[in-house]
């Protein structure tokens, strides 16, 4: 066996040390620094036109005409097509009839009013006869003349016929409710078939632009889909999407950063204007409007991009790389692990509170 030179062996230590120091070296460290960091909220967004609505039929039936063409400009009140329906007009005839026979029944011209009014003088002239009968037959028997048997006979006689005139007026005034009643109920009925009538046209309940037909005519038309789509002719808003672990971060006039596909890198500013409540349950989203400060000069519906929302910004603040953080509050030095209090992030920096100065090392974790 041979024995290996103690001078060697010493070169050998020495070179693995010198390695082993030149790896340490070269390990990739770097001092925080101080820059201006903002934070932001990304999202995806679509531009649409603002107040656009989706236009409706009142009525059902068959799609005769659209008197409008994508990308006209309407005002509030235009028709925008015409639906023909021949069963709603036979109600309205119905009705009108219903209303004609209402009113003669009111006015007294039938046989129901005109039999209790005869009723009503036959029990007055009744009443009036047993009236004067009671009374002459009461002044008899108070002069100690006549048959107490016939005096009461005079006297049922004469209130069974007040309680028959009250009763016939009482079925009068009731009989005159019910028919004034049944007036309105037709009246109410002839005044909604006119509407349904009315609604065949359907018309633009904005000043805009007609954005998109969906029917063709021919075709059936139902209340529960959309026939046509409406909007503002100038004005378009930005709707964006955001996940809700950063709902909370936002408020109304905050400012965002806008990229359209259309328009390549160009960055445009816009303000948010309205954060809608709801959340959206399939995709984890809430949607939030934003209004540009100085749109581009061209917009269609539709168009896509995307955009950061500035929630907050810092200047001069204590920063470090990203990659430097380990988990959510450690960072490698070169005296060991160290905890540190973070605050403000963007995609590549984050703020460091406490724990770091400027002058301390930081190593780049291992991978």
């Amino acid at each position: 066996m041979r024995c290996i030179p103690f001078s060697f062996k010493i070169l050998y230590c020495f070179i693995l040390i010198s390695v082993l120091i030149a790896c340490k070296d070269k390990q990739e460290k770097i001092l925080p620094s101080k820059v201006t960091i903002t934070e932001s909220v990304y999202s995806s967004l679509t531009i649409q036109p603002d107040s656009l609505y989706q236009v409706y039929a009142a009525v059902g039936g068959i799609l005769d005409k659209n008197f409008v063409e994508e990308g006209d400009s309407v005002s509030k009140g235009t028709p925008i097509a015409q639906i023909i329906n021949n069963a709603p007009k036979l109600n309205t005839e119905n009705a009108k009839l219903n209303l004609q026979l209402a009113r003669e029944n009111y006015s007294g011209n039938n046989a129901i009013i005109s039999s209790l009014l005869d009723e009503i003088d036959a029990a007055e002239l009744r009443y009036k006869s047993d009236s004067i009968n009671f009374s002459r037959q009461r002044n008899l028997w108070e002069q100690n003349i006549g048959s107490k048997v016939e005096y009461e006979n005079r006297k049922l006689a004469y209130e069974l016929s007040g309680n028959n005139l009250e009763l016939l007026k009482n079925k009068f005034e009731l009989t005159k409710s019910e028919l004034s009643t049944k007036l309105k109920q037709a009246e109410n009925n002839y005044q909604t078939s006119l509407i349904a009538t009315g609604d065949f046209t359907v018309q633009s309940k904005i000043n805009g632009k007609v954005y998109a037909l969906y029917k063709n005519p021919g075709e059936i038309v139902n209340t529960m889909e959309p026939i046509a789509a409406i909007g503002n002719a100038n004005d378009f808003v930005i709707e964006m999407l955001v996940d809700e672990v950063d709902i909370v971060k936002l408020k109304i006039g905050q400012t965002a950063l806008i990229t359209l596909d259309a328009y390549g890198s160009k960055v445009y500013v816009a303000k948010l204007n309205k954060i809608y409540p709801r959340k959206d349950e399939r995709s984890q989203t809430f949607k939030i409007e934003a209004i540009f400060t100085d749109p581009p000069e061209v917009l269609y519906p539709g168009l896509a991009g995307e955009g950061n929302i500035i929630v907050s910004q810092k200047e001069n603040a204590l920063t470090i790389p990203k990659e430097y953080l380990i988990g959510e509050n450690q960072v490698k030095t070169e005296a060991g692990i160290k905890e540190i209090v973070t605050g403000i992030e963007d995609m590549e920096r984050i703020e460091v509170l406490s724990g770091l100065d400027t002058g301390t090392y930081l190593l780049k974790p291992e991978e």
